[in-house]
Parts: structure tokens; C-alpha cells; sequence
């Protein structure tokens, strides 16, 4: 169910993001946000750098997380799931998969404080927030790591 994906799955990926980025966007009205503005080049680029993985029902793809290493960090980014599949275990399930990729490392990423769902998520994975970082009065970033 859940596969590494690959090169002719991005554009099915980046389909998915800009639907599951949605509620994001709606969290701070306004869908200038960059999950929703990413390109099928640059998507390409993180293909190319770290790893991505694609959870697949019913021959869809529903979900996706993608990580890269760099200096013994390993950084998680777009983890999503469809809206239509969202709290039935699956973001954990990439969430998992993905450091498995990666065993005994550290993990970091972040999300925005507003996303109160995705801070429960990642606390209850295992991760801490260590740092916070405004980015203007309206958007402020938690990073949380988890180190095994």
C-alpha cells in the first residue's frame, strides 16, 4: 500500500498536494502558500534528491511524504493524504514508512502553528517542537524533531 515512488508518479503527486494543501491555505485565507504553488519541475528536483513515497488504494494514490538527508538530519516535507481519507491512520503509516527509510536518525520538520491537527499528529509520533520561527505577524513555524 504504501510504495517509493516514481518519476511518472509526480504529476499524480502534485495533483494531490494542491487538493490536500487546501485546508492549509484556508487556515490563513489565502492560497498563496508554496505546497500550492510548486511546480512539477521543482517536485522533480526533490525526486531526484531524496525520497518519496506514494501510498496507493484502489489504484489512486491518496497519499504522499517525501524526506532527504543532509549532514545526519533527516528533513520530512510534504507529508499529505487525500481529504476524502484523512483520519484513518494513514499519515502516520507515511509518517512511519518514511523514517523507516532512514533508520536510526534524526528527524525534523515543521508545520505552522495554526495546524493544531498536524502538532498532535507528529507529537503523538514522537516528535518535540525545539524551535519556532515567525515568518510575519500571520504565519509562525514550529520545527519538531524526533531522534531515535
Amino acid at each position: 500500500m504504501i510504495y517509493k515512488a516514481e518519476q511518472n508518479d509526480l504529476q499524480e503527486i502534485l495533483r494531490l498536494q494542491y487538493l490536500a494543501y487546501q485546508s492549509e491555505a484556508e487556515l490563513f485565507g489565502n492560497k498563496d502558500i508554496p505546497p500550492l504553488k510548486q511546480t512539477l519541475s521543482e517536485i522533480i528536483d526533490e525526486f531526484n534528491k531524496g525520497i518519496i513515497l506514494k501510498m496507493v488504494i484502489d489504484n489512486r494514490i491518496i497519499g504522499s511524504v517525501r524526506a532527504k538527508e543532509e549532514n545526519g538530519t533527516i528533513y520530512i516535507g510534504k507529508l499529505m493524504v487525500h481529504p476524502d481519507y484523512r483520519c484513518k491512520g494513514y499519515g502516520s503509516g507515511l509518517l512511519s514508512e518514511i523514517e523507516r527509510c532512514f533508520p536510526k536518525k534524526r528527524y525534523e520538520l515543521f508545520t505552522s502553528t495554526r495546524s493544531v491537527d498536524n502538532i498532535r499528529l507528529y507529537q503523538k509520533m514522537g516528535y518535540t517542537i525545539f524551535n519556532r520561527k515567525a515568518v510575519n505577524d500571520e504565519l509562525v513555524f514550529v520545527y519538531m524533531e524526533k531522534t531515535l
